[in-house]
C-alpha cells in the first residue's frame, strides 16, 4: 500500500512538472551540441517565415466568425470584416475589391528588371538576393501584365498589323512620281570622202535634260483593294485578341503561382508546428525516463521523430524558395529580387453565377471564340482578292514634263500626256479559282475550329465549376478535422504524461494533426485556383472588360 501510494505521489509530480514544460519553446535534439540547419533557416529574420495560426485561436476565430456570421444573416447586413489567416467556408467575407485599375497597383521600382534585356551577369554579387519584397496578389498580377516578354511580343504584333493597314489604305490615294534626267554623251564619229583619202574621226558632245511628273489612281481594281484593307482590319482585330488572350494566360499562371507560394508558406509553418511537437513529445519521453516511468526505446524513437520532423521542414523551406525563384521568373523581375507573399491564406468570395450562367458568360467573353468568327471574315477578304485577278481594271494616268537638248539652243519642249488604260485578264491557268477555293476551306476550318473550342470552353467551366465546389466543401470538413485532431492530440499527450497512455498515441495523434492542417489549408489553396481557373474559363470577369494592357 505504501509503495502504490509513492508511485501515485510521483506520477502527481510528474504530471504537474510536464504541464509546466508543455509551455516553453520547443528544442530539437540538434539544439543539445548546437543548432541544426533547419533551424537555422526557419529562425533566418531574412527569410519571413509565416507562421501557422494556433489551433485554439483557429476554433476561437471559427466561432467568432460563424456568430458573426449568424448576427448578419439575422440582421440583413453583410459583414464585410477582413477574414483571419485560415478563414473557413462561409464563416468570413473577403475584403471588397480595390476599384483601382490594376496596373496603377504597381510596387516600387527596384523590382522592375534591367533595362537591357541582353543582359549577363558576369560576377557573384550580380545575382545576389539583395531585395526581399511582399507583394500582394494584385501587385503580382500587375507586375506580370506589365514585364511578361510574351505580352509585350503580342503588342509588337498589334502595332505590325496596324502598320500593314497603313500601307493597305495607301492605294486608296493616287501616286505622284517625279522624273528628272541630265545627260551628257560624248560621241565620236568615223568620216571618209569618195576620193580614196583617209577617213577622218569627228568628236561631238550632247547635252539633254528631262523632267517628267506623274499622277496614276486606280480607279477602279475589283474587289482587290477594298478586301485587302477590311483583311488588314480584321488581322489587327484577330492580333488584338490574341493579345488579350495571352494576358489572361498570363493572369492565370501569375496568381497560381501566387497561391503555390502561399501554399509552400503554409507547408513551412506546419513542418514547423511538427518539430515543436516532436520536440514536447521528447522532451516528454525525457522526463518520463528520467523518473523511471519510461524507458530508453521510447526516447530514441522521439529523437528519431524528431530528426524527420527538422528533415521535413529543410525540405518544404527548400520548396517554398524555389516557388519564390518561380514567381520571379514569371514575373521577369530582376536578377537580386526574391518574392514574399504579403496576403494571407484566406478563402476567396463565392462564385455568383450558376453553372448555365457561367457558361453563357464564357460564349460571350472569351477571345478564342471571337478569334475564329475573325479568321472566318479574313478568309472571307481572301475570297475577295483572289476572284479580283480575273476582274477588270481601270487605270488613269497624267503626266506633264520636257525635253531639252541644251547644244540645239532651242528652248524646252513641254509635253502633256493623259492615259486611260482598261485591262481584263482573261486566262490565269486557274490561278483566282484556286484561291478563292483554298479562302473557302478557311472558312470551314475556321467553322468547325470555333465549334471544338466552344465545346472546351464549355467543359473548362464546368471543371472548373465543380472542383470549386467539390473544394468549398472540403474547407468546411477540413475544418472540422483539424479541430478533432487537436482535440485528440491533446487527449493524448495528457494521457502520455499521467501514464496511462504511450508514446505511440501521441505520435500518431501529432501525424494527424499535421495531415489534418496539411488538408484544411490545401483546401483553401485548391478553392482558390478552382476560382482562378474559373475566371479564366470565363474571363474579363467580372468587369467584362480587359486590364489596361496596352
Amino acid at each position: 500500500m505504501f509503495v502504490l501510494r509513492y508511485c501515485v505521489c510521483v506520477s502527481v509530480s510528474l504530471l504537474a512538472v510536464l504541464t509546466w514544460n508543455t509551455g516553453l519553446t520547443a528544442q530539437t535534439v540538434s539544439s543539445l551540441e548546437g543548432k541544426s540547419e533547419a533551424e537555422k533557416l526557419s529562425l533566418d529574420p531574412d527569410n519571413s517565415q509565416p507562421r501557422v495560426t494556433d489551433i485554439k485561436q483557429m476554433q476561437e476565430s471559427s466561432v467568432s466568425s460563424q456568430n458573426t456570421k449568424n448576427i448578419s444573416t439575422a440582421t440583413g447586413k453583410r459583414n464585410n470584416s477582413p477574414p483571419n489567416v485560415l478563414s473557413q467556408s462561409g464563416t468570413s467575407e473577403t475584403p471588397e475589391k480595390n476599384s483601382e485599375p490594376i496596373l496603377q497597383q504597381l510596387p516600387p521600382n527596384n523590382l522592375n528588371p534591367n533595362g537591357n534585356p541582353l543582359l549577363r551577369p558576369s560576377q557573384p554579387e550580380d545575382v545576389e538576393i539583395d531585395i526581399n519584397e511582399p507583394l500582394t496578389l494584385n501587385e503580382v498580377i500587375a507586375l506580370a501584365l506589365q514585364n511578361n516578354r510574351e505580352i509585350q511580343q503580342a503588342r509588337i504584333e498589334v502595332e505590325e498589323v496596324e502598320a500593314r493597314l497603313v500601307v493597305e489604305r495607301a492605294a486608296l490615294y493616287p501616286t505622284l512620281d517625279i522624273d528628272s534626267r541630265l545627260n551628257r554623251e560624248f560621241i565620236e564619229r568615223q568620216t571618209g570622202d569618195f576620193t580614196g583619202g583617209p577617213d577622218i574621226v569627228v568628236d561631238s558632245s550632247e547635252t539633254t535634260g528631262i523632267f517628267n511628273v506623274s499622277l496614276r489612281q486606280d480607279i477602279y481594281a475589283g474587289e482587290e483593294r477594298d478586301g485587302r484593307i477590311k483583311r488588314a482590319e480584321r488581322e489587327i482585330r484577330r492580333e488584338e485578341l490574341e493579345l488579350e488572350q495571352i494576358a489572361e494566360n498570363v493572369r492565370q499562371e501569375a496568381t497560381d503561382r501566387y497561391y503555390s507560394l502561399q501554399n509552400s508558406d503554409a507547408q513551412v509553418a506546419i513542418a514547423q508546428a511538427d518539430v515543436a511537437n516532436a520536440s514536447q513529445t521528447l522532451r516528454d519521453a525525457q522526463l518520463l525516463e528520467q523518473a523511471g516511468l519510461g524507458t530508453r526505446f521510447d526516447v530514441l524513437r522521439a529523437e528519431g521523430d524528431l530528426a524527420t520532423a527538422n528533415q521535413r521542414l529543410t525540405s518544404r523551406i527548400a520548396n517554398q524558395r524555389i516557388a519564390r525563384r518561380e514567381l520571379a521568373e514569371t514575373l521577369s523581375l530582376g536578377q537580386q529580387v526574391e518574392l514574399v507573399a504579403a496576403d494571407e491564406i484566406r478563402q476567396s468570395p463565392t462564385w455568383n453565377l450558376s453553372l448555365e450562367e457561367t457558361i453563357v458568360q464564357a460564349y460571350k467573353n472569351r477571345a478564342e471564340l471571337e478569334q475564329q468568327l475573325v479568321r472566318r471574315e479574313i478568309s472571307e477578304q481572301d475570297v475577295r482578292i483572289a476572284l479580283a485577278g480575273i476582274t477588270p481594271r481601270l487605270d488613269f494616268v497624267a503626266q506633264y514634263g520636257f525635253d531639252d537638248d541644251f547644244d540645239d539652243g532651242v528652248g524646252a519642249l513641254p509635253n502633256w500626256r493623259f492615259e486611260t488604260r482598261l485591262t481584263w485578264r482573261l486566262f490565269d491557268g486557274g490561278r483566282a479559282f484556286a484561291g478563292a477555293r483554298a479562302g473557302n476551306r478557311g472558312i470551314d476550318r475556321a467553322t468547325i475550329e470555333f465549334t471544338n473550342i466552344r465545346n472546351e470552353i464549355r467543359l473548362e467551366v464546368e471543371t472548373a465549376y465543380y472542383n470549386s465546389i467539390a473544394n468549398r466543401e472540403n474547407i468546411d470538413s477540413t475544418s472540422a478535422n483539424v479541430r478533432t485532431r487537436e482535440e485528440g492530440l491533446r487527449l493524448a499527450r495528457l494521457r502520455f504524461q499521467a501514464g496511462v497512455g504511450t508514446q505511440t498515441d501521441v505520435i500518431n495523434a501529432q501525424r494527424d494533426l499535421s495531415q489534418a492542417r496539411g488538408d484544411f489549408l490545401e483546401a483553401i489553396i485548391n478553392y482558390n485556383r478552382s476560382l482562378n481557373n474559373l475566371q479564366r474559363s470565363v474571363s474579363n470577369y467580372p468587369d467584362n472588360r480587359l486590364f489596361e494592357i496596352r
